[in-house]
């Protein structure tokens, strides 16, 4: 399995244009950040969880041509808003886009997006195959997909466990026995917004004990803002087996 991170950061916190703190100016290519997202490639499966702003960049930038499913964690913008962007992909592949979310998430579709489920089909609007999950387990071109709930200050978003990786973002709380479901990933990725507290998302040190729990042999923290502070000191704070995730971080693991 093959994991590339196309984004590592969010909206939440995110400084004003023209701002002059010193991690936004940081020459370190790993302070900058776009937003969260990550492709999974497995047995000859493409897979990408979220589509947000910057979905049309980073498929341009990590050179993905093919898309197999695309996995939706909850519906805010940050993570859905290039959601249109599939177009592309709908005319390279000559197929609509397979899309796999909750219904809560495809009803909040169906008002950002109204006109792809027009009567009326408009030419050219993105061709979607919508499949709805919940928490039991499903299947992608043969690839089985485990969610894991979480929350979200009270709104339920969904990682996944895929193999041996689990991806986790825009959590606050998660259920002992959906922490269960991560047990044993060699790879764990898991939000970590900042180091002061936050309403719906976890600090740094709240991911760091979570991490802790679940014990998986690496985990990569994710969904950081600019105030978390500079990726090179802060991972000098964490523990051995635990780092902040980069944009275009690729892991390799072993089936």
């Amino acid at each position: 399995m093959k994991v590339t991170f196309l984004g590592t950061g969010t909206s939440q916190g995110v400084p004003p244009i023209g701002c002059h703190s010193p991690v936004c100016l940081s020459e370190n290519p790993r302070d900058k950040r776009l937003r969260c997202s990550v492709h999974i490639e497995i047995n000859g499966v493409s897979i990408v969880i979220d589509a947000g702003p910057d979905f049309r960049y980073q498929m341009i930038r990590a050179g993905i041509r093919r898309i197999d499913a695309l996995l939706i964690t909850h519906e805010h913008r940050d993570h859905t808003a290039g959601l249109d962007d599939i177009r592309p992909f709908n005319y390279i592949q000559n197929k609509p886009m397979q899309v796999y979310c909750h219904e809560r998430v495809l009803n909040a579709f169906k008002l950002q997006y109204d006109y792809i489920f027009s009567n009326i089909k408009y030419p050219g609007i993105p061709e979607i195959d919508f499949h709805l999950i919940d928490k039991e387990p499903f299947r992608v071109a043969g690839i089985e997909v485990t969610p894991v709930e979480v929350l979200h200050y009270r709104l339920p978003v969904l990682g996944f466990r895929i193999g041996d990786f689990t991806y986790i973002t825009d959590a606050n709380y998660i259920h002992p026995a959906e922490m269960e479901k991560a047990q044993g990933s060699k790879h764990l990725v898991l939000n970590a917004l900042r180091k002061e507290s936050h309403i719906s998302h976890f600090t740094l040190a709240e991911a760091v004990n979570h991490a802790k729990i679940i014990g998986a042999g690496h985990t990569w923290f994710t969904h950081m803002s600019h105030q978390i502070g500079f990726h090179d000191e802060v991972n000098d704070e964490l523990p051995e087996n635990m780092k902040l995730a980069y944009d275009g971080l690729v892991l390799e693991i072993p089936d």
